[in-house]
């Protein structure tokens, strides 16, 4: 059976892979987040941004750099930048060249939350992941999720 959608026809095989990889991604995300909140007390996407930031120059990104980083939209970013911020874990800086720019900026405290939390996660993107294939398989993923992400358009283009 193949369905169409005034396009090229697409497979139930086709259908089965794409949404196969849907299932994949929800179920390692759900993993690694349960793991940082009983460990942390950290969301999944409060320690993508942590992270983001600590590997930034002098530990700061502009809030639309950073919204792109952590696939965020500017508003989803703004709430979560509010809620690291009541937790002493960021602050928001003015941008001097644009008046209406803005910095997230990690503080020691949200430096010493992702720091903590950098084990927990790196060891569930292992059992989720990294242990699941062999070293030529995650090669194949590798060249496979690159092509995917290159051959995409970004609908913000």
């Amino acid at each position: 059976m193949t369905l169409t959608a005034g396009g090229p026809a697409i497979t139930n095989e086709e259908l089965a892979v794409w949404r196969m990889l849907q299932r994949a991604q929800v179920r390692i995300t759900r993993h690694l987040e349960a793991d940082l909140l009983a460990r942390h007390d950290l969301a999944l996407a409060s320690y993508d941004v942590l992270t983001q930031l600590a590997e930034a120059p002098g530990r700061r990104l502009r809030m639309n750099d950073l919204a792109d980083r952590v696939l965020l939209s500017r508003s989803g970013l703004t709430r979560l930048i509010d809620r690291l911020q009541r937790d002493g874990l960021v602050n928001r800086e003015a941008c001097e060249s644009d008046a209406r720019g803005l910095f997230a900026v990690l503080t020691d405290a949200g430096a010493a939350r992702q720091a903590e939390a950098t084990p927990t996660y790196l060891a569930g993107v292992r059992a989720q992941v990294l242990n699941v294939f062999t070293g030529e398989e995650l090669t194949q993923a590798r060249h496979m999720l690159t092509k995917l992400l290159t051959s995409s358009q970004d609908p913000r283009a």
